[in-house]
Order: structure tokens, then sequence, then C-alpha cells
């Protein structure tokens, strides 16, 4: 067992079981200024950072400020702001091995409720060129199917109202670039890191939707300025396990008040459209490309539409773990056949990829049982992810005249999960924000079969479409008369 040591810049020097930033972190500006400060955001966007502030001090301008906005974020704010926005991030192998990095990048942290203005003016400084964000799907707060953006949202009429403190990322970045704008200074380049397709073009229409309602002469501006490019993220990265700090500390002699843990595989595809500069990311393993949407859609309907398709027949079947669950031949069969028989038909060709090796890799990834991800972690928000990843999927195979057996039936275990026990009637608990409607509208599909996905908001028309609906509907009559290895092992013909 290690002494530890609390992680400060003080300490660095002592460490020697996990690397340490070997550059001047004191000469590091933060160029970038990041909302959604969470595990993946620290596993991935911060650590590529990190790798460029390693290879030479051409990158000190781009270093890391970070943002929180929520309630939650407090605690994100007590972790780092201590250790100076240092912090470990874990990688585990499937083969057992462990290595452990301190993060250097980010060097500032702001919580905005303690001081609204100083993360406007750390927005407005002309040295913010990049506004990155991780916020969620839910984030951008608009609707999944017809796009608009709720002008209605509590927080969002609050940030609309004359000299308001804001609430929201939108009333934050909409402020800064008005004084950005008013002072001469050139708009900063708002790069959206969330899992949705085309990330970049919600983002425009999302933030320039909220700037027409509070200055439409500021969000022609914007239109005009402000450059969103797409990006495609990917690595595994599961909420930080309560024994991580401890196991850190033991191994490596560094108390880190919030550890993360990630697979070892990851990867960013970034479109080059950038209005102020960016770090030479492709330096640091980037792939930096003109259309970023073949390797999104890819990501989105394989990975992350497969983590649902594993997620909600898993819980059903009790399983706490991810790899557990890709291990039982049942659901491995599903999530494999859901990737190749469904996702893959309606990709578009990726430049360098060899699908066949992409979905091995997937299921591999999702085995790894050194990771231990939840299924709990997978179905969590199911109501932003699902309409995001698995929707568009069921759509694009009904207008191709093809059906989407698979896909309609991790639908009914969702649904069926929304009823709130498993098939052994352990209790299922909702992490989801609209958790009460969802609960109700299950409850209610047992008398009104479609209840639950007649919901444009969430599923267009496919309650109208009866490609989607039978299926759909035997599916959910099966799963809550056979239960769901019955019902998995009757999708695969068995």
């Amino acid at each position: 067992m290690t002494a530890s040591v609390a992680l400060t810049a003080a300490a660095l020097p002592a460490i020697r079981a996990a690397s340490v930033p070997g550059y001047d972190r004191a000469a590091v500006r933060p160029g970038i200024v990041h909302f959604g400060v969470g595990g993946f955001h620290r596993a991935h966007q911060a650590v590529y950072v990190d790798r460029l502030l390693a290879a030479g001090p051409e990158a000190a301008g781009w270093g890391i400020c970070g943002v929180g906005l929520r309630p939650a974020d407090a605690a994100m704010r007590d972790a780092l702001v201590p250790q100076g926005g240092l912090y470990t991030v874990t990688l585990k192998h499937p083969d057992g091995a462990v290595e452990t990095a301190v993060v250097g990048s980010i060097v500032d942290y702001l919580y905005a409720p303690d001081d609204p203005e100083a993360v406007l003016e750390r927005l407005a400084s002309p040295e913010t060129r990049i506004v990155s964000l991780t916020i969620t799907e839910g984030g951008y707060n608009f609707s999944a199917t017809t796009g608009d953006f709720d002008a209605e949202n509590p927080d969002v009429r609050h940030d609309l109202e004359p000299d308001a403190a804001p609430r929201t990322v939108f009333g934050y970045v909409t402020e800064a670039l008005r004084r950005r704008r008013a002072r001469g200074v050139p708009a900063f380049t708002v790069m959206s890191c969330d899992n949705i397709e085309g990330n970049g073009h919600v983002a425009r229409r999302t933030f320039t939707a909220f700037a027409r309602l509070a200055d439409p002469a500021l969000a022609a501006w914007i239109e005009e300025s402000v450059r969103f490019p797409n990006s495609m993220v990917d690595r595994i990265t599961p909420a930080t396990p309560g024994a991580l700090r401890g196991e850190v500390a033991a191994r490596t002699g560094v108390d880190d008040r919030w550890p993360v843990v990630a697979e070892p595989y990851t990867q960013w595809v970034l479109e080059d459209d950038f209005g102020s500069g960016r770090p030479r990311f492709e330096d640091a393993g980037v792939q930096v490309v003109d259309d970023v949407a073949p390797y999104e859609l890819m990501k989105l309907r394989l990975l992350n539409a497969g983590h649902q398709a594993l997620g909600h027949f898993a819980r059903l079947l009790g399983y706490e773990f991810v790899h557990d669950a890709a291990a039982d031949p049942d659901v491995h069969e599903l999530v494999r056949r859901y990737m190749q028989d469904e996702g893959r038909p309606t990709l578009r060709p990726v430049p360098g990829i060899d699908l066949d090796d992409y979905i091995d890799t997937l299921l591999e990834r999702f085995s790894n049982p050194a990771i231990a991800d939840t299924v709990a972690r997978l179905c969590q928000d199911a109501s932003d992810r699902i309409p995001k990843w698995l929707v568009p999927v069921i759509a694009a195979r009904l207008d191709d005249g093809a059906t989407a057996p698979l896909a309609a039936a991790v639908v009914a275990a969702w649904t069926r999960g929304c009823e709130g026990a498993d098939d052994a009637g352990a209790p299922i608990v909702l992490n989801d924000r609209h958790a009460s409607g969802l609960a109700e509208r299950a409850a209610r599909s047992r008398t009104e079969p479609l209840a639950f996905v007649d919901v444009p908001d969430l599923f267009g028309d496919l309650a109208h479409r009866p490609g989607f609906a039978e299926p759909y509907l035997a599916a959910l009559t099966s799963l809550r008369e056979r239960g769901a290895r019955a019902t998995v092992r009757a999708l695969l013909g068995g």
C-alpha cells in the first residue's frame, strides 16, 4: 500500500506511479471554455488537449477553462478547484492492465452561479477562441422530431428577461457574443462534443433560435460570424465508481477527489470549420476532416443505438454490468444482429473504416470487464437518447421499404422497463427527466397499446406506421407474457 498525497501542482514532482504533465502549466492560458465538465469531457477532449500541451509550447494558448451551470456541478467545482484543475484518468484494458495519468489541460474552473459575470467576461475575452460543449442530448432544448427550440422552457424564459443573470448555456453564450460584437472582438467557435446527429448543425440552430428571441440583429451576426463544426466523439466512460478514488490512491499514491475511469479506445472526428483559429488537434490523434457525417452516423447508429439495444433488454434480465450482459449469448447476438441487419444498412460509406471490424470491435469493447460500466448508465435519459439514436434507424428502414423488428423490440423493452420492475420483480428506478410521464404512459399502454409511443416529440409518426407498430406491439406482448429471455430468443429465431 502506497502512502497517498493530495493531488496538487506542488505534489507533481513526487508522483512516480502515474504519469504527470511535463509541461509548464503556469504558462498555459485558457483558449477554450468548456461547458459540462463531466467524466466524458475529462476522459476525452481534455486528454487530447493535454497531449497537445505535452507536445510543445506552441499549444500553450489552448488550455481549458471549465464551466459548470447546474447545482450538481458544484461538486465538480469542489473537486477541481482545490486541485488546480488537475485530475487522474485511469485506463483499464481487457487483459487487466491498468494505467493512470494526471491530466493538466484544465487550468481554471468557474461555477457560474457563484459569479455569472466572471463566466461572461471569460467568454467575452479575446483569449477565448473556442467554446466547447458536453451538455448532454437534452441540453440543447429542442424536439428530436421537429427540431423546434423550446422557447417555453422556464430557464430560457428567465434568460430572455432584460438584464437577467443567465441560467442556461444559451444565455451565457449569447450575452458573451453580444459583448464581443460591441467590443469589436471576433466571434469564438462553438464546438459541440455531444452525441447528437449533426451536433454542430443542432448547436447552430438552437443558439441562433435563442438569440433571435433575444435580439434579432445579434442573431443575424451570429449566423454570419460564428462557426459550429460537427464532431463525432467516442470513448466509453462510466460514472466514477465509488471505490476508484481509494484504488488510485493505493496504487499510485495520488489522492484525487474525483478520478475518471475509461476504456483505452478513443476516437474523435472533427470538421475543420473554425473561425478564430484552433489547435493542431490532428497532432494529438484527432481525425480532422471535411465531412463528419459518415463517421457520426456510424457511431450513433451502431455504438450508441447498440448500447440501447443491450441496455434495455439487459435491465429486464436483471444484469447490473454491461460486460456481463455482453457475455450473455442471447444479448450478444441480439446486439450484433441489430448492428449488422438494421443499423448498418442505414449508413453512408465511411472512408477508411471496415464496418465488419468496427462492429467486432464494439462488441469487444462492450465486453471489457475492467471498465465495469453499468446497465443503468446506458438506460438513463432514454427519452433523450432513443429518439436521437434509434428512432432515426427505424424511420430510415421504413422509408426504404424495409423493417426494423429488433429496433422496435428495443423500444418495447424500454416501455416494459418503464413499468418499474424487471422480469424477476426487482424494482427499476427511472433516471430520466421525463420519468413520471414515461411511467404513466407505460402503465396506460396496458389498456391503450400504443400510448407509450404515440408521442410525436419522441417518435414522430412511428405509432401510425404498421411497419413499426406491429413488431413493437408483438414484442411488448411477448415481454409481458413470456419475459425478456423468451422474447430475445424468438426475435433471433431460436
